[in-house]
């Protein structure tokens, strides 16, 4: 449907761009240097998810893997399936993962003959692959003059401009000065995104809409970039309304051979960050590209020592694409293509660093079915996605086969760590397909069960089942737009799943009550017994459950067959059950006035998790008032900090005046950077804080004093 609204007139523009771009961008790929290399054992440059999707790969090639981790990290799974795994430095990245002069010292320590650098990090940095080169160690990735090249978006941009290749007006200079990108800011027009050159995951990105906020976001775009690559070289460019986000997967090795793996589209996205990624993307756009490589094999001889690429574009509401970066390393969404395709991008990875050509032409390439990717966040959705470390108090996922895959580095048990990035986990889908993917997205997601921390699990819900999402009507500002539909107001849990919560309970009592008997000296002891038994009278009892802030009263009457009447607010339930365990799972196997069902149950101090293929619900039991704690942070008339995290910057001190929304302090946490902002006018009475220093989520970080109260 999409390919039939582009004109004869796009098509062709669009061919001869492409061919431009292909031309230039392969050209800068070129290593004259070729030959081979024997590779035994590889060091993973990386934690978490990526560490262990790339040692799955090189443990079925029987090549032996090194992890490396950070004080944060010495528990992690990665650690544990590598078969050598050395401790770096401190939790912070910068004297941890981003410590060159420490993972070379370990590559040639552990005799590994190359290195993976995963992505983010130091995936793109020139002088890491360069480094590599100079101690005799594999880069596996494209050469340095490629990432130098290719891989930072202002020289990339260049580049494309200088050959002809539409790119999104900007500037990518080496004036870095305030007063120059402000200039240039303004010449370019507002708004304007001011982008990290060697940013990546939406790390160092920031909207500028108007000129009075340019230098605050300017300066937060720097300091996160520094973070998150060392790097806090800037570019501007014009912000484009709406646009769809396209890529397309290329891999070339050192003999001259070259494909494309198709495209994906990553429009969908929160924080200039990806969260649904789907192969193949868009048709139109697929087609141009596969006429395009038909026509020019010629031309293959461009792509030399390339390893793996992926050349970015953003397309406007006109079906004007324009080439915005190209990442010269492994991406997040690449399970997609390997999906529709067949391949283990990874394995070709190795290959090709090792000397040996492509394992596939083009012409043995092709697309098969449709791919999803669903990122699986630590992060509140409803609190503008604030991430948030935690415990993974239970953690269950769909069983995966050849067409479901879970790509993750954490199990229960495991704390989703403050100082990294929130990612729980990917959820990738096959289907013959986009209906079926979809569908079958839906269902594993119902399925990923975590308890513990907020997560974005219902998001996605909410997201895959939005009937534009549905049709494919997607573009980067997809969750602005459709809000409202993707943020329903929260409904009252329905009375039979409450009544399911109460049984629970009473499940959950007769449970300690045969543990405890089975304990005691006197098993005939009636403290021994809670069955709620009476002579000529039935037991009733009274249980309080928290909906969210509501407090539902249910009356529970326990028949003499282990059967229980429940009565909420008037309307009343026959309910009978048991608890079935299947493996490391219990179940509660009910029946509500007749409905049978089996929802999976986790109880956690006080709350009640129920899930099913109607969704997760929790449910709470009041805590008593003698356990309630007493607010000791002083945060009464104050600002707190939204998760725990490291203060980067104090703005105010003592005896200042502020005004409701100025700027207090920037909290750093899970490669995030927030503003806490002062919620009303007042005078600073207090800084809590230094920088530096380590907050708690809810902590108290500025005490002041009410404008009002301090006339």
């Amino acid at each position: 449907m999409a390919a039939a609204l582009v004109s004869e007139w796009g098509l062709r523009w669009a061919r001869r761009s492409l061919k431009r771009q292909w031309l230039c961008t392969l050209t800068f790929l070129r290593n004259a240097s070729t030959g081979s290399c024997r590779i035994e054992k590889i060091l993973i440059a990386n934690r978490g998810e990526i560490a262990c999707r790339v040692m799955r790969t090189a443990k079925k090639m029987g090549v032996r893997s090194v992890a490396v981790y950070s004080e944060a990290d010495k528990n992690s799974m990665h650690v544990t399936m590598a078969d050598e795994a050395y401790h770096i430095g401190p939790a912070a990245s910068q004297q941890s993962y981003l410590n060159v002069e420490k993972i070379i010292q370990v590559a040639k320590a552990a005799a590994a003959q190359a290195i993976h650098p995963g992505y983010g990090f130091l995936s793109e940095n020139t002088e890491f692959a360069e480094r590599c080169k100079k101690e005799g160690i594999v880069f596996i990735g494209p050469p340095s003059s490629a990432i130098r090249d290719m891989g930072i978006k202002s020289t990339s941009k260049a580049i494309m401009s200088a050959a002809g290749v539409p790119v999104v007006e900007g500037y990518h200079g080496d004036e870095q000065s305030d007063q120059q990108l402000m200039v240039e800011a303004s010449r370019i027009g507002y708004p304007v995104m001011i982008k990290a050159v060697r940013g990546g995951g939406g790390k160092g990105m920031r909207i500028a809409q108007t000129e009075a906020d340019f230098l605050e976001q300017l300066e937060s775009a720097r300091r996160e970039a520094r973070k998150s690559f060392n790097d806090d070289v800037m570019l501007i460019e014009k912000f484009v309304d709406n646009p769809r986000h396209v890529e397309v997967q290329v891999f070339g090795d050192q003999y001259g051979n070259a494909v494309y793996l198709f495209e994906r589209d990553c429009s969908v996205q929160r924080r200039h960050q990806k969260i649904i990624e789907e192969a193949p993307g868009l048709e139109y756009f697929y087609r141009l590209a596969l006429e395009y490589f038909v026509e020019n094999r010629n031309h293959y001889h461009f792509y030399v020592n390339m390893n793996l690429g992926t050349v970015e574009f953003i397309m406007d509401s006109q079906h004007n694409f324009y080439f915005m970066e190209m990442n010269t390393r492994l991406q997040v969404e690449h399970p997609v293509t390997e999906m529709i395709t067949g391949t283990d991008l990874v394995e070709w990875q190795l290959r090709v660093a090792a000397g040996e050509q492509l394992p596939m032409t083009q012409e043995e390439l092709s697309v098969k079915g449709h791919a999803f990717e669903a990122r699986i966040y630590a992060e509140d959705p409803s609190n503008n996605f604030m991430p948030g470390a935690g415990p993974l108090l239970h953690l269950s996922t769909p069983v995966a086969d050849a067409f479901t895959r879970i790509e993750t580095g954490v199990k229960q048990g495991d704390e989703v760590s403050v100082h990294y990035d929130p990612m729980i986990a990917k959820l990738v889908v096959w289907g013959n397909d986009r209906t079926v993917a979809l569908n079958k997205l839906k269902y594993c997601l119902r399925q990923y069960n975590i308890v513990g921390l907020n997560t974005n699990i219902d998001f996605l819900l909410n997201l895959a089942a939005h009937s534009e999402f549905e049709a494919g009507n997607v573009h980067t500002d997809f969750i602005p737009q459709h809000y409202n539909g993707l943020f329903p107001a929260k409904e009252a849990t329905n009375k039979d799943v409450l009544c399911q919560a109460a049984l629970a309970l009473i499940l959950h009592e007769r449970i300690q009550t045969n543990t405890f008997k089975a304990l005691s000296h006197d098993p005939f002891s009636p403290f021994a017994n809670s069955s709620g038994r009476r002579l000529n009278i039935l037991y009733c009892r009274n249980l309080a459950l928290l909906d969210g802030q509501n407090k539902v009263n249910i009356d529970v009457t326990y028949n003499s067959d282990r059967t229980y009447s429940i009565q909420i607010d008037g309307e009343r339930f026959h309910v009978f059950g048991e608890l079935e365990t299947e493996g490391d799972a219990t179940y509660l196997k009910c029946s509500v006035n007749g409905m049978v069902c089996k929802p999976k149950l986790v109880l956690t101090n006080n709350s009640i998790h129920l899930f099913s293929m109607e969704g997760a619900v929790q449910v709470n039991s009041p805590v008593p008032k003698f356990l309630v704690g007493i607010d000791v942070s002083g945060s009464r008339g104050g600002a707190v900090a939204p998760m725990t995290g490291t203060i980067e910057k104090v703005f105010v001190k003592e005896g200042d005046h502020v005004k409701a929304g100025d700027s207090l302090m920037v909290m750093i946490a899970m490669k995030m950077e927030h503003t806490i902002k002062a919620p009303k006018a007042g005078v600073v009475e207090k800084v809590l804080y230094k920088e530096g220093s380590q907050a708690n989520r809810h902590a108290a970080v500025v005490k002041f004093v009410e404008e009002e109260n301090s006339q």
